[in-house]
């Protein structure tokens, strides 16, 4: 069994990878059914909600998506296929996985406490990862069997909030397109977290080129024509609410919702974050609006120093590259790319960190193949790809 220590931090301190801005290569939608969609049309644009809200009002309207199911990568591969048959070239990267999947890698410094496993193969060079969804479910059932404190809201209630201040704080189309009608009858609307706009980024560590998928949430203004060579920055806006702070146990608790907050948003490109806090029985109490880029700086200048958002940068090295330790070209560790091998036969590895380790652990758990991690589909395109497009060109990552 391999592993990457995490702890302590000090061993990243003094190293620097450079990081490459998110730019959207592609897109995808779910509908009000979660269906598939090769489009965006589930693109929403935000315009403030009204202050002083419930966001617990229509929970028992509240129409949940039943994520039990395990998806694996299937969008986010159908997506690249796509892609790629339209630019008649292949997508190269070392790591292809979900937006989400990537916050926990960079998160596991500083959120100790937690835990997770995921599934590990590689294909054609590239490392395909996704989140172990039977792991998943057995963490959920044990986060809803544990008791709320008296008087306090359930954990599926704090969820529906979320949900709700979305549904509050976004528009089917620009402000100008909408009608006050719309706008204003935006708190009676029925829940619905099915529908998501997925953006397609490309994007790199130091030495460590990543194509991530995730959902954002809205428009801040207009979306740039889209283009495989367009540099344009997308004005994305990540929505989120947090208790409404009184005390110094709650300052430092937000002070570590901001970082999930800023390596979500960093990791697909959203320059804007817009929270939105509420009292303790869910009324929307304030907006706040922060720019991504400038969380890290705010944290260490004005909070109690939680989080440092130099270090993030080097732990992916260190779990991905050839050769890990405190920089990606140290001796004492070996990342994913020395412990998978790029063969024939494949095989799956499971990545797990265990609940307070100062370690994440690598081991294998299929000899061959590729488990379920990459779809027929995309392992039949790849490897037998249409006669005109039999060598296509690589897309190179800037």
């Amino acid at each position: 069994m391999d592993h990457f220590k995490i702890q302590p931090l000090d061993r990243f301190f003094g190293s620097s990878a450079s990081i490459r801005r998110p730019r959207e290569i592609a897109f995808f939608s779910y509908d009000d059914a979660h269906q598939f969609h090769q489009d965006e049309r589930s693109l929403r644009y935000y315009y403030p909600p009204r202050i002083g809200a419930s966001l617990p009002d229509g929970f028992d309207r509240f129409e949940k998506l039943d994520d039990s199911v395990d998806d694996h990568l299937d969008s986010l591969l159908r997506t690249i296929v796509d892609l790629e048959t339209r630019t008649k070239s292949r997508c190269q990267a070392d790591v292809i996985t979900w937006r989400g999947i990537m916050t926990k890698i960079m998160d596991t410094p500083f959120d100790i406490l937690n835990s997770y496993e995921m599934n590990v193969t590689r294909f054609q060079g590239t490392i395909f990862i996704e989140e172990n969804h039977a792991h998943k479910l057995e963490s959920r059932k044990r986060q809803q069997q544990q008791t709320s404190q008296p008087g306090a809201p359930s954990q599926d209630m704090m969820s529906y909030w979320g949900y709700k201040f979305e549904t509050l704080s976004l528009l089917p189309a620009p402000w100008a397109e909408t009608s006050r009608d719309y706008i204003e009858s935006r708190e009676n609307l029925t829940v619905n977290n099915h529908a998501q706009y997925c953006s397609v980024v490309k994007t790199g560590i130091g030495k460590t080129r990543l194509i991530l998928g995730g959902e954002v949430d809205a428009l801040w203004d207009a979306k740039p024509p889209s283009s495989t060579t367009s540099i344009d920055p997308i004005n994305w806006v990540e929505l989120k609410t947090a208790a409404t702070p009184h005390s110094k146990h709650d300052i430092l608790k937000y002070e570590r919702k901001l970082l999930k907050f800023w390596t979500q948003s960093f990791l697909l490109g959203v320059p804007k974050i817009i929270v939105g806090f509420r009292s303790r029985d869910g009324i929307l109490e304030r907006l706040e609006e922060m720019e991504t880029a400038g969380l890290p700086m705010m944290v260490k200048q004005r909070g109690k120093g939680t989080w440092d958002g130099n270090l993030f940068w080097e732990n992916v090295c260190v779990v991905i590259q050839e050769k890990g330790g405190t920089l990606a070209d140290a001796q004492d560790s070996e990342g994913l790319k020395a412990i998978i091998p790029d063969s024939e036969t494949g095989g799956v590895w499971r990545i797990r960190k265990r609940e307070k380790a100062p370690m994440v652990e690598v081991f294998k758990v299929e000899e061959s193949g590729h488990g379920d991690i990459l779809s027929p589909d995309f392992i039949e395109w790849r490897t037998h790809p249409p006669e005109e497009d039999a060598h296509p060109k690589a897309i190179v990552q800037e």
